[in-house]
């Protein structure tokens, strides 16, 4: 068990970002987040990093205005 959105929930928390983080029908991992530039930017080079026990390959980013519909950062199944 790699534990990444376990990891991506933990972190943005920390950041205090909101959004979420889900498995992909395909296995990828998608995650939407947002609030602050600083702590995004943080964010991306985490994912990128990855738990110890994950092989992170890509990491896309899209860069698109808060909808400010999510409070807090959660798992979603």
């Amino acid at each position: 068990m790699v534990g990444f959105r376990a990891f991506a929930q933990r972190h943005a928390t920390l950041l205090g970002l909101a959004g979420y983080v889900r498995n992909t029908p395909s296995g990828d991992v998608e995650v939407e987040a947002e609030g602050d530039e600083q702590a995004l930017d943080r964010f991306v080079a985490l994912l990128r990093r990855g738990p110890a026990a994950a092989r992170v390959t890509a990491v896309d980013v899209s860069r698109v205005p808060p909808t400010d519909e999510d409070t807090g950062f959660h798992v979603r199944f």
